[in-house]
């Protein structure tokens, strides 16, 4: 080959390996693929949205169709309307007093299970079903007054018994009525002695009162108790009630409606009739579980929206609406435009469960995020 070549073909061999290898940096890191350091924000379909949400200098927030996709962000047009006022109670289930009943000791004593043993809490029982036996204590001296009073009753039955045999076989002799009545005061004392034998030793039973579960056993075998000791309750798990406290006394006469919430679920309730009694300054109001979804416990609290039937001029909106700015506001957000929301301050009140009555901040046509409004909130 010609030397005269030869330096030429190097050279362009040169050239052509650095068009093509790939370029290393930074101790051997691939930045071939890099793009430029953008704010995006990456959307369901996969397209990248090249303008970021932020906030604008006065207050409201710019966000892009592709980030609301998201977001999953849903708006709601508002029109005000009559809405009843709202008062919220804060109560607990109790047993319906109607289908429920407890079991107490009607005087102290050593308490025995019947049968293998007591009834476990949530085990269906039947209107006089034994569930337990009392057996009455008697100190030292009550025991020995009874046996006395046996041994003087078991010496009258004697003297009764050996008057009436001696009259009878006087028959024709002794009036009918005489030796009628002998037998009658013999058979007589005879009953008294066998009651007297038997309060010695006798158990009394323990029955259900109603049909129901056990909500509760406040025993175990061999405790002594004293008179009106509760024992057993139970329960008609179907009818349940609710019991708030009612510091409005004009409250009662003017519900439309009421709503429970626990446990973070909505508990449909009717309202019963209230007494004037007042219990720590409140009357005691009572609402019937119609629907819980899930099974209620007894004592389990519930907060109950009661609405008046008085109505006043409010937007009902979902709870979800509503957040919270900077400064601790409540806030809902308006939008504004295709891409712009605007944070508005209102004043709302509980509607029930999961709703709320915004009495003040809205105006007609007004379209509110109800979903996803803290997400806005976070926006910087």
């Amino acid at each position: 080959m010609d030397r005269k070549i030869l330096p030429v073909l190097v050279g362009a061999l040169v050239v052509s390996l650095s068009l093509t290898a790939p370029a290393w940096a930074h101790g051997g890191e691939d930045h071939a693929h890099d793009t430029p350091a953008t704010a995006q924000a990456t959307v369901p379909n996969g397209v990248a949205a090249r303008e970021p949400a932020r906030r604008q200098p006065d207050g409201s927030v710019f966000v892009p169709k592709p980030v609301q996709r998201q977001w999953s962000l849903r708006t709601q047009a508002v029109q005000p309307g009559p809405l009843a006022g709202t008062v919220t109670l804060h109560g607990r289930v109790v047993p319906d007093a109607a289908a429920g009943g407890r079991v107490q000791a009607v005087q102290g004593g050593t308490i025995e299970p019947a049968g293998k043993g007591f009834p476990a809490p949530g085990q269906r029982v039947r209107r006089g079903e034994l569930l337990a036996w009392l057996v009455p204590t008697a100190t030292a001296l009550e025991r020995g007054d009874r046996q006395g009073a046996r041994a003087e009753l078991a010496a009258q039955v004697a003297l009764a018994e050996r008057r009436a045999a001696r009259l009878a076989q006087l028959d024709g002799s002794v009036p009918a009525k005489d030796i009628e009545a002998a037998g009658i005061e013999a058979q007589a004392a005879r009953q008294r002695l066998r009651a007297i034998e038997a309060s010695l030793d006798a158990r009394l039973p323990l029955r259900a009162p109603v049909d129901g579960i056990i909500g509760a056993v406040s025993v175990v075998a061999g405790e002594v108790v004293d008179a009106q000791a509760l024992l057993f309750e139970v329960l008609d798990p179907a009818r349940l009630v609710v019991e708030a406290p009612a510091y409005d006394l004009s409250l009662a006469g003017q519900i439309a409606s009421a709503e429970g919430e626990a446990g973070g679920r909505a508990i449909a309730l009717v309202a019963l009739p209230t007494g004037r009694q007042l219990q720590g300054q409140a009357v005691p109001m009572r609402f019937r579980v119609t629907d819980a979804g899930q099974p209620l416990s007894v004592g389990q609290p519930v907060r109950v929206m009661v609405r008046r039937q008085a109505a006043g001029e409010g937007v009902a909106l979902p709870a979800s609406a509503l957040t919270r700015d900077s400064a601790g506001r409540t806030i809902v957000w308006v939008h504004t435009e295709p891409e712009r929301f605007v944070p508005r301050p209102v004043q709302h009140e509980p509607l029930g469960a999961r709703d709320v009555a915004i009495r003040q901040g809205l105006a007609a046509g007004d379209r509110i995020v109800t979903q996803g409004a803290s997400l806005l909130s976070q926006v910087r």
